[in-house]
């Protein structure tokens, strides 16, 4: 069993200034005893029926406890068990708080019945008060959770619907260009082929997963690189650059791949020549920063955005901010003929391992 004393410290000094003001209240039922006295008997009644309740509830089982604080640990006792506890600190408060604090002022426990159901009356009134605060709380710290939870399976299954979207593009793509290559160079297409066969292989198995290293996400980029390889040939020269400090650090997988797709369509295929495509990674302070450049024509990025057309472009943004929210970014920089520079940007306290 492991205890939280922040927790347990925080509840306790609530406690204790909910004391203070109970002891304004019985000190206007008995003024002639001073608000010091009233305070003492407030303290050791409140502390004793609050010690009761905070680490009885560590006895009963988690499961039957509302979340604590920050979702952690054992929060307020559900049902019967709650009410059962509340009436043990009660009970505790009275039977053993009220003659410490005679003790406490050193004096005799001696008081009127008229005063001992009055007294009787403030320790369950309080206690109630106090009880239902922490009710309250624990049912809340339980709703966050729920709260939480479902905002975690929303954005899950939003990132698992844009990679399941994802994938059968760079397929039907990568089949539209071997058609194109079988009917003008065969033997190409065959090698094309058998690329696609062991790209497929290393890929699917591995994109079921919403993360994966960085380390894997330049593999995949390496084995897709060299499928389109097989059909551009010399038109095509690729760089990878990766640091071995930053290969554990985990991403979204595929989250480049389509970058790399739309510089190889819309920036290396129109030119004659072909060109370059270099992807890199760095650290920059806290944040992951991931590059995809190529040299290809370029285009005008609001023309490109108001056309609805680089698919992938647009992916990478949704999967970013289904992921990261506004911690993450993707800007482009781009002019006709001066080539495109995507860039991504990571939080690296949510990229590490």
């Amino acid at each position: 069993m492991v205890i939280d004393w922040r927790d347990v410290l925080r509840h306790g000094l609530q406690v204790l200034a909910f004391c203070c003001v109970v002891a304004v209240f019985t000190n206007m039922i008995w003024p002639d005893t001073g608000y010091g006295q009233q305070l003492v008997h407030s303290a050791a009644t409140g502390m004793v029926t609050w010690a009761v309740m905070e680490f009885g509830r560590l006895l009963v089982p988690r499961d039957r406890c509302y979340r604590g604080h920050g979702n952690q640990g054992h929060g307020w006792p559900r049902g019967w068990r709650g009410v059962v506890l509340t009436l043990l600190g009660l009970a505790a408060g009275f039977l053993i708080g009220r003659p410490l604090g005679f003790w406490l002022l050193g004096r005799p426990l001696e008081y009127s019945q008229r005063d001992a159901v009055l007294s009787l009356l403030v320790t369950i009134a309080a206690g109630v008060v106090g009880s239902f605060y922490f009710f309250t709380r624990g049912r809340q710290a339980a709703l966050q959770a729920h709260i939480a939870a479902a905002e975690r399976d929303a954005s899950q299954a939003r990132l698992m619907l844009l990679q399941s979207q994802l994938e059968p593009h760079m397929l039907f793509n990568t089949l539209a260009n071997l058609r194109a290559l079988i009917a003008v160079d065969p033997a190409a297409a065959q090698r094309m082929l058998d690329r696609l066969d062991g790209y497929l292989r290393a890929t699917l198995g591995a994109s079921r997963a919403t993360v994966h290293p960085l380390a894997d996400e330049f593999a995949r980029l390496a084995d897709y690189l060299e499928l389109m390889a097989v059909r551009m040939g010399p038109r095509l020269r690729t760089t990878l650059d990766l640091p071995d400090a930053l290969r554990a650090l985990p991403v979204p997988t595929l989250l480049l791949q389509p970058l790399v797709e739309n510089a190889i369509k819309h920036g290396l295929e129109p030119c004659i020549d072909g060109g370059g495509i270099d992807v890199s990674a760095a650290r920059a302070g806290d944040r992951l920063t991931l590059v995809v450049h190529d040299s290809g024509v370029g285009f005008e990025p609001a023309q490109a955005a108001a056309a609805g057309t680089h698919f992938g472009l647009t992916q990478v943004r949704e999967r970013l901010a289904a992921a990261y929210g506004a911690r993450a970014h993707c800007a482009v920089e781009s002019a006709p003929g001066a080539g495109t520079t995507v860039t991504v940007t990571l939080p690296l306290d949510e990229a590490r391992p």
